[in-house]
C-alpha cells in the first residue's frame, strides 16, 4: 500500500494514501490493520484518503508498523472484504461524515449562497431523485421515488426553492439514518453467527501456503497439525493423528486415524500430523455462507413480511389519488403538498426488516441459526413435534453395553468383526462399537474388502473371504435374510432389553448382538414439558430401534407417543401424514437417515453435531444440541409476529396522524416529512430492540 507519512508524534502517525477509500473496502481496510500485533488502534478517513494508527512509542515498534502498512496488498482487503464491508465502525464514521456534508451543504445553499446560486445548486441536488422517479416509471411503478420527486416538484413550481430544498435535505438525512439502522442490525447478524475465517495450509511443491478454506478444489493437499480443524472431508495420504470428531459424532475422545483413512470437515486434529488429500471442492465457506445467508434473506420471506411490503408498495398508488382529491378540493398546492410528503412504505418494509434481522441475531446468539423470518413463522403456528431418538433426545455419546456371541463365537471376535465393519463411518453408533474394540486391544483395522453402507439398514462387506453384515434386525432378517431362532429371539429380548442391538451375521448365520446404550440428555423431559405448556398438544418420537428401547427412552424423555423401527421413509410417509392431516409440524433430527422428513415437514431443525446432510435440508440448526432452545425458539417466535403485528399498526396510525395534520393546515408539510422521518428511524430502533 503506498503512502506518504503526513504527520506524526511518539505512538501515533497519520498518513495519507494515493487516493479516497472505497466505503466497500473500509471495513475489510479496519479488519487488515487490526491484525498487526504492534497496532493499538487504527482510524481510517475514506473520503480524504487518510489513516492514523497509534503504537507503542518505540522506533522498533514504528518500523514495523510502517513496514506493514507499506506490506499491505490488495489481495488481503479482498479476502477481508466479505466479511467485514458491514462494518460497526466504518457505518457509523460513515453516517457521521454523511449527516456533517447533508446538513453542511444545505446550510451553504440556505443562507451563504446568493439567491441565483442556490436555485441553481437545488435544481442540481434534485437531479438523483427525478432521476429514481423517472426509473420507477419506465418501469410502469408508482413508488415511493416517484412519490418523493412529486413533493419536491411541487414546492418548485410555488417558485418556492426553500422549500424544496428543505424537503430535499429531510429527505436526504431520513434515507441516510434508515440505511444506516438496517446496516447495523444487518451487521449485528453477521456479528452473531460469525466466529473466524477459515484457513487452511495448502502444500504447493513442497512449500505450504496458508489459503482461504473455500477456494480448496478437489485433489488438493492439505497440512493438518495439533489443535488445526480439518476443513474439507478428505483421505489421509500421510502421517497419524488422533481426530476429534464431536462435531460430527458427539463422541468427545478422539480416535486414531491415519493413511487411508477418511476425515472430515468440521472435526479437529488433537495430536500428530495428517496430509489430507480433498475428495471435493470445499464450496462455500462458513463466513460465505453467513455473508450469502444476509443477502439472500429476502429469498426465506415469511408470509407476514411479504404482506408488510406488498402493502407498501400498494399504498403509494393511494397517496397520489388523495393528493389528487386534495388537490381538486382545496386548491392548494402546500397542502397538495402534504399528501405527498408522508409515505407508508419505508417505515412498513424497515421496521418489519429490522424486527426479522434482530430475531436471527438473537436466535444466532441463543444458539440456533435460522435461515430466514419464514421459518419463524412456520415455527410460531406449529402445533406438532417431531423428535428423532439417537443425537436428539439421546446424547448421541452411545456405549457397548453388552455383547453376545452364538455358534461358538467369542465376544471379542464378534466385536472385532463388527469394528472392521464400522470404523469408516462417521455415526455415534460405529464409533462406540470402534471404541470398544481399541478399549479391549483388538486388531480390526484394514481386514475387510469393499464396504457397502445402507444408510439407516447397514453395512456389508467381505472380511476374512467371508460375507458379513451388521445392522438392524430389519436389515439383517429380512434384506440379507438371516434365520434368527425362537430361542435366540428370546435369549435377546432377555439379555438386551432396553438396548439397541446391532445384529452381526457371516455368511449367511447369526453369529452375534451387539448392545448399545444411549443416556437420554439431561434437561429433556424439562424441555419437552416446556414445549407441552407453549400448546404443542402433540409430540413424538421416531426411532430405527426396537419397541423396548422406544418405550424405555420415550418414558424417560416424557413423550408419550413413540413409532418404533421406523426407516427414513418410514419418518418421512408419517410427516406427510400429520401434515395431510392438517397439522403444522417441526422436524427435530440430527442424521442422514432424518434428512427425508426434516425437508418435508413445515419446519427442519438439525441438531448442531448432526451430519452434514441434515444440516443442509433443514431450515434451523441448534449449534449446543440443547433442546431447551427449542422452546426458546418458539417463544422467539410469538415475539416476533407481535412486534411485527405491533410496528404495522404504529407506522399506518402515526402516517395518517401526520398526513392528516398536514393536509388539514395544522403543520406545514415539512413538519410532518421530518415527523415521519423522525418517527420512522424511531420505529426502526424499536424493532431492533432485543425480545425478552
Amino acid at each position: 500500500m503506498k503512502y506518504t507519512i503526513e504527520k506524526e508524534i511518539p505512538g501515533r502517525i497519520r498518513v495519507k494514501l494515493i487516493g479516497p477509500v472505497p466505503q466497500e473496502d473500509l471495513g475489510a481496510l479496519e479488519a487488515v490493520l487490526d491484525e498487526c500485533p504492534d497496532i493499538s488502534s487504527a482510524r481510517v478517513y475514506p473520503r480524504i484518503g487518510s489513516i492514523a494508527v497509534t503504537f507503542e512509542p518505540a522506533e522498533d515498534v514504528r518500523l514495523r508498523v510502517l513496514k506493514y502498512l507499506c506490506d499491505i496488498e490488495r489481495d488481503a482487503i479482498e479476502q477481508a472484504r466479505e466479511g467485514h464491508s458491514l462494518s460497526t465502525t466504518a457505518q457509523t464514521h460513515n453516517l457521521l461524515l454523511d449527516i456533517a456534508w447533508i446538513t453542511g451543504t444545505y446550510l451553504a445553499r440556505r443562507f451563504i449562497l446568493p439567491m441565483p446560486l442556490s436555485f441553481a445548486w437545488n435544481i442540481i441536488s434534485f437531479v438523483p431523485f427525478a432521476r429514481a422517479a423517472i426509473r420507477s416509471l419506465a418501469k410502469g411503478r408508482l413508488d415511493v421515488p416517484v412519490l418523493d420527486a412529486a413533493a419536491i416538484a411541487t414546492s418548485f413550481i410555488q417558485c418556492d426553492p426553500k422549500t424544496a430544498g428543505e424537503t430535499m435535505f429531510l429527505l436526504q438525512l431520513g434515507e441516510t439514518m434508515e440505511d444506516y439502522t438496517e446496516a447495523r442490525s444487518e451487521s449485528a447478524l453477521i456479528d452473531a453467527l460469525l466466529n473466524v475465517a477459515e484457513t487452511a495450509n495448502k502444500v504447493e511443491g513442497g512449500a505450504e501456503i496458508q489459503v482461504d478454506a473455500a477456494s480448496l478444489k478437489r485433489g488438493d493437499l492439505i497440512a493438518v497439525r495439533m489443535g488445526m480443524p480439518i476443513v474439507v472431508d478428505g483421505v489421509i495420504e500421510s502421517g497419524i493423528a488422533m481426530v476429534n470428531q464431536s462435531s460430527l459424532t458427539g463422541e468427545p475422545l478422539a480416535i486414531e486415524r491415519t493413511v487411508g483413512d477418511d476425515v472430515f470437515a468440521g472435526t479437529t486434529v488433537e495430536d500428530g500430523e495428517i496430509f489430507v488429500r480433498c475428495k471435493s471442492d470445499a464450496g462455500e465457506s462458513r463466513l460465505r455462507s453467513i455473508v450469502s445467508l444476509v443477502k439472500n434473506a429476502d429469498l426465506y420471506q415469511s408470509e407476514r413480511q411479504k404482506h408488510r411490503e406488498w402493502l407498501a408498495n400498494r399504498i403509494v398508488p393511494w397517496n397520489f389519488l388523495l393528493a389528487g382529491i386534495v388537490a381538486l378540493t382545496t386548491r392548494s398546492l402546500t397542502r397538495t403538498a402534504a399528501a405527498l410528503m408522508v409515505d407508508y412504505s419505508c417505515g412498513l418494509r424497515l421496521t418489519a426488516s429490522i424486527a426479522v434481522l434482530t430475531a436471527m441475531s438473537q436466535s444466532a446468539r441463543n444458539g440456533f441459526t435460522v435461515k430466514g423470518s419464514k421459518y419463524f413463522d412456520a415455527v410460531c403456528d406449529a402445533d406438532t413435534i417431531v423428535f428423532d431418538k439417537t443425537g436428539t433426545l439421546t446424547e448421541a455419546t452411545p456405549h457397548v453395553a453388552k455383547i453376545m456371541g452364538t455358534r461358538g463365537w467369542p465376544q471379542r471376535e464378534v466385536l472385532r468383526f463388527a469394528a472392521c465393519l464400522e470404523e469408516h463411518f462417521p455415526h455415534p453408533v460405529a464409533r462406540a462399537v470402534v471404541n470398544e474394540a481399541t478399549a479391549r486391544g483388538l486388531e480390526h483395522r484394514h481386514l475387510h474388502g469393499d464396504v457397502e453402507y445402507l444408510v439407516a439398514h447397514g453395512i456389508a462387506s467381505t472380511i476374512e473371504d467371508k460375507r458379513a453384515v451388521i445392522g438392524s434386525e430389519h436389515f439383517v432378517v429380512e434384506d440379507e435374510h438371516v434365520t434368527i431362532t425362537a430361542s435366540q429371539q428370546k435369549r435377546i429380548a432377555s439379555d438386551f432389553e432396553g438396548l439397541s442391538p446391532l445384529y452381526l451375521a457371516v455368511d449367511g448365520k447369526l453369529v452375534g448382538v451387539i448392545g448399545i446404550e444411549d443416556p437420554i440428555k439431561p434437561n429433556v423431559k424439562e424441555a419437552v414439558e416446556d414445549l407441552r405448556s407453549l400448546g404443542f398438544d402433540r409430540i413424538v418420537m421416531l426411532t430405527g430401534d426396537n419397541e423396548h428401547t422406544a418405550a424405555r427412552i420415550a418414558e424417560a424423555a416424557g413423550v408419550t407417543e413413540v413409532r418404533a423401527n421406523q426407516l427414513p421413509e418410514d419418518k418421512h410417509a408419517f410427516i406427510e401424514e400429520l401434515r395431510a392431516s392438517g397439522r403444522n409440524v417441526i422436524m427435530v433430527g440430527d442424521g442422514v437417515n432424518d434428512a427425508p422428513a426434516l425437508a418435508l415437514a413445515d419446519v427442519g431443525i438439525a441438531m448442531g453435531q448432526g451430519t452434514a446432510v441434515a444440516k443442509e435440508v433443514a431450515d434451523i440448526t441448534l449449534s449446543d444440541g440443547d433442546l431447551s432452545s427449542i422452546a426458546a425458539l418458539v417463544r422467539l417466535s410469538r415475539a416476533l409476529s407481535k412486534r411485527l403485528d405491533r410496528s404495522f399498526k404504529q407506522v399506518i396510525g402515526l402516517n395518517t396522524a401526520f398526513m392528516a395534520a398536514g393536509i388539514t393546515g395544522i403543520i406545514t408539510p415539512q413538519t410532518s416529512s421530518l415527523l415521519h422521518n423522525a418517527t420512522t428511524i424511531a420505529l426502526s430502533l424499536d424493532a431492533g430492540r432485543s425480545y425478552k
